[in-house]
This record gives structure tokens, sequence and C-alpha cells, in this order.
């Protein structure tokens, strides 16, 4: 009978030293991500407790939250807690979005409520509105949308006022609640100039550096980085939109094991992603 050690190679003491040390660094480096779906039952009210909301979803799930987990939010959730629904019936066009809607076969009431979220039109062609909304976002129409509302024909739901304030309210509420030490992700779905699909991305942030920067760090070739910024806030975003979808009431998400930067009230600013008009290539 012969011992399976005989048909082993022969391996140095060395190359197994350097087998261990790289699987130790393998198992340091490789983190695993967790995405945890909350589903919700009810719908969002205007005035509804958000952190309650949360809570007791995740009592439902037998889930908990612990420390540096990220909550992930769809702001559609956010908006309707904030009263931001619009009903339609109340506006009246102005002459301008009179002659928009009538050029780009729209609305002309949601016209009207685009406009009054916006600062400037970037683009309107081909029935497509692109602006730049008063919290400096570029995207379509405003971030005005009529999906997954009650009575969606005379009614739109707009961008909370000011995401940043809303996510540092439900995570303040929450690690006061929990005693946990969470972030918190507002997302919204925008679309991207040169790809076609769409992409979640973040629109209010608190407890988390928005950017990861790589500058002046050496590559493994040893030379130095000069440009490359993560907006590892957006790639948070748009991992969680994998598990929420836009049809299965999963509104929230946590993200577990991403070793990402705490901030403070001053340094969490979703505003330090967007890229100043003067930078900006393409306007």
């Amino acid at each position: 009978m012969v011992s399976i050690d005989l048909l082993l190679p022969v391996v140095s003491k060395t190359k197994i030293d350097n087998y261990n040390l790289s699987r130790k660094r393998e198992k340091r480096n490789n983190n695993i991500i967790k995405i945890i779906p909350i589903y919700l039952k009810d719908d969002i009210k205007p005035h509804s407790k958000i952190d309650m909301l949360i809570l007791e979803s995740l009592e439902k799930k037998h889930q908990n939250l612990f420390d540096n987990d990220i909550l992930v939010i769809a702001h559609k959730v956010v908006s309707k807690a904030e009263d931001r629904v619009v009903s339609l019936e109340y506006i009246k066009p102005s002459a301008k979005s009179l002659s928009i809607a009538k050029k780009n076969d729209k609305d002309p009431r949601i016209v009207e409520i685009i406009l009054d979220e916006s600062k400037d039109i970037v683009r309107l062609s081909k029935g497509v509105i692109i602006v730049e909304t008063k919290h400096g976002f570029i995207c379509a129409n405003a971030g005005v949308d009529q999906s997954n509302i009650e009575d969606s024909i005379n009614h739109a739901v707009l961008l909370p006022i000011d995401p940043d304030r809303s996510a540092r309210k439900i995570r303040d509420s929450l690690v006061k609640k929990t005693g946990k030490d969470i972030a918190v992700v507002i997302t919204d779905t925008f679309g991207r100039p040169f790809r076609e699909g769409q992409t979640n991305v973040a629109i209010g942030i608190a407890g988390i550096e928005p950017i990861k920067s790589y500058i002046g760090s050496a590559d493994m070739y040893g030379r130095k980085l000069k440009v490359t910024e993560i907006a590892v806030v957006d790639e948070i975003a748009s991992a969680a939109e994998l598990a929420m979808g836009k049809l299965e009431r999963i509104p929230f998400v946590i993200l577990r094991g991403y070793n990402y930067r705490k901030a403070n009230q001053k340094s969490a600013q979703v505003s330090k992603l967007i890229r100043p008009k003067e930078k900006d290539l393409f306007r």
C-alpha cells in the first residue's frame, strides 16, 4: 500500500511560509461584504417616522444593526415622510413651462415643478430635460418622479429639500436608539451621459466620507497615483440597488462588512461629489 505522502510534491519551507503569508494577506484584505434587504409592508405616509419603521422592519426580519453598518435608504420613502409629494391639481404652468411641454410632449404641470426645483437647464432635447437641481445635482427632471406613489396621475414626488440633513436626522435617531455607530446613505436613480441604463447614486449621507482618495499612494508597481479618487458612497448606493429593485418594496438595505472612513457632520457632505462647473468639460 502506497502512502499518500509519497504522492505529494516536495515543497521547500520557504515556499510554504510564503504561501501561508499570502493566505493571511488574502484573508485580511478580502473583506466579505453582505447586502441585507429590509422589506417594508406598509406604504410611507407624510410624517412617518423612518427610524421606527426601520427598527420594526428589522425586528420582523430578526435582524439587528451592528457597529459600522451602512444603512442605505431609497430617497422616495424619505421624500414621502417629509411630505415632498405634490398634487398636480394646484400647479399653474407658466408660459415657459407650456412652451417646453408642447415641444417635448410633457405635462406642463410637471415641467413647472421641474423648473421650480432647478437652478439651471443643462440640456433640453428629444423630450429629455436635464437640469442642475437646487442641490447641485445634474439629472433628468430634477428628480421629479411619478412612480411608486399613490394616484400617480395626479401627484409627483420631489427630492428631499436637504438630503444630508435627512440622513443625519435618521442616523442620529438610530444611533441614540440602538447605541450602534452606523452610517446612512440616501439614494436616487440617475442616468449617465455616455452609457445606457440607470444606476443608484448617493444624494444624502451621514457618518461616512463620500470619497476615498488614492492620490499620493503607490500602485502595485510603485507608480504614484495622481488623480484616482473613488466615489465610495455612489458605489455603495449602486450595490444596494441590486437588493432593492424597483418593485419589491425594499426601500432599506444594510450593507455590512465594508471598511469605510467615518466622518463628522462637517465632513460628511454629498456636495463633495459635485464637480464644480469650471471643472466640468461638458458644460
